[in-house]
């Protein structure tokens, strides 16, 4: 099938094409949504540029979108991309959702209004195999904002590897994070692996921290040869 992946450069979405693509299926285009509204329901917010950079070192062409991020309205253009998206021939839409009923019913349903295919190769997976499973398969993934008790700004930028992975469940432990940060309390952005062509090596950046939370804000980019 020719499948197109919602993408926002985190460890999901880029699991989410990961598995399109073992999968056997023709992932034609990586769709980033930029939302204006930081606290969407639908769309991952923080360094959403960088997909720029991800899908040329993925080798897979971006469509990017904006939407003013208001709840359920965000919906309709998340429609309207989809029927984009099919007219040009897209079979399958791929999403990295991981136990979040409010997205994946949502994109189940535009899915089903308009005759794509819903695919969401993660939904459910056990949070400790899922991530051991990332570290393994050599994904290089980096946090870039945080917002859960637990959590200090020392964590911004740093690579989630068997070491801070550990921590991450020592946390769950104390503070019930979830391991795979499916309730929000972080987010991630993926700077190589085996689907990438090149790796994306950040330049220039800074810590935006706001007492209890914060983001790791990525001035500058660029791709290197692997």
């Amino acid at each position: 099938m020719k499948a197109a992946v919602l993408f926002s450069g985190g460890k999901d979405s880029t699991m989410a094409a990961y598995s399109a693509i073992k999968e056997g299926h023709e992932v034609e285009y990586l769709v980033s949504v930029f939302s204006d509204n930081p606290a969407s329901y639908m769309f991952h917010v923080a360094n959403i540029h960088i997909t720029e950079l991800s899908a040329e070192a993925m080798g897979i062409k971006l469509i990017k979108k904006v939407t003013k991020g208001i709840k359920e309205e965000e919906l309709e253009d998340l429609k309207n991309i989809l029927i984009e998206l099919k007219d040009k021939g897209i079979e399958a839409i791929y999403s990295g959702a991981l136990f979040s009923v409010y997205q994946k019913s949502r994109i189940d349903a535009l899915c089903g209004e308009l005759g794509l295919e819903s695919c969401a190769p993660l939904w459910h997976r056990d949070p400790t195999e899922y991530m051991e499973e990332i570290i393994d398969l050599g994904f290089e993934v980096i946090i870039t904002s945080v917002a859960a008790e637990g959590f200090d700004e020392s964590w911004l930028g740093r690579k989630v590897d068997n070491d801070s992975l550990l921590e991450i469940i020592e946390l769950n432990k104390k503070y019930k994070i979830h391991i795979g940060f499916e309730g929000g309390e972080a987010e991630t952005l993926v700077l190589n692996g085996p689907i990438f062509n090149k790796k994306i090596k950040v330049m220039e950046s800074e810590n935006i921290w706001e007492g209890d939370s914060g983001y790791f804000l990525i001035k500058k980019a660029e791709l290197e040869e692997k």
